[in-house]
């Protein structure tokens, strides 16, 4: 027996011929102040292994519980191979985009203050977020092939938010990217922020299909 929609055979026999989509989505983690959020393959029903070529994160309303009279740190990321030493070595590069709240001061550049060389540690996603209610940081992370065991880990991040300089709210549109000096396949992917916790947001996991 056939389901047809549209003149178009969806199932016939209990086998699917309509495409399910690009997108498929693995893990939402909800932070509530957060040290940490974590995304370790195999762990709590997560997958990050050649499931999927490449994988997608995206944040939505991140937002620290830092204080500070102007801006704190923005949301980074790091990375593990074996699912609890967050270490590899990643290079990376940074541009910024911003626009003033009253209008006026705008520009674009690059920003070599957060660049990174062979860090370790975690790296940023974003610049400084100030900690007003209504401001967080959103944007996405893409991480290619990251069970290669041929080829160094490649990532691509674009994030908005809202900043403070001078005394003035900036909007802030920053895109960040490079690679983990690895040939061994990453397990895991790690969120924080530069400095307190993450106080809330949504951070969601997807697998690209082929």
């Amino acid at each position: 027996m056939a389901i047809i929609s549209n003149a178009t055979t969806i199932a016939d026999n209990g086998a699917f011929s309509v495409s399910l989509g690009a997108l498929v989505h693995i893990k939402t983690l909800t932070a509530s102040n957060s040290g940490t959020l974590s995304f370790v393959h195999g762990s709590s029903s997560v997958i990050f292994d050649n499931t999927y070529p490449i994988y997608k994160f995206e944040f939505i309303n991140c937002h620290p519980t830092a204080h500070d009279a102007n801006a704190v740190g923005g949301l980074n990321f790091n990375v593990t191979t074996d699912g609890s030493n967050y270490n590899i070595a990643k290079t990376s590069s940074a541009f910024t985009a911003y626009h003033k709240e009253t209008g006026g001061s705008a520009g674009m550049g690059y920003n070599v203050g957060n660049d990174s060389a062979q860090v370790t540690g975690a790296i940023p996603l974003s610049g400084q977020i100030i900690n007003d209610n209504d401001a967080s940081v959103s944007g996405e992370l893409y991480i290619f092939n990251p069970s290669s065991t041929t080829f160094l880990k490649h990532f691509i991040t674009s994030t908005n938010r809202m900043d403070m300089s001078g005394g003035h709210r900036y909007q802030n549109l920053y895109h960040i990217a490079g690679y983990a000096n690895t040939t061994s396949a990453l397990t895991g992917v790690q969120f924080s922020m530069w400095s307190g916790n993450i106080g809330a947001g949504k951070i969601k996991l997807y697998g690209v299909k082929d």
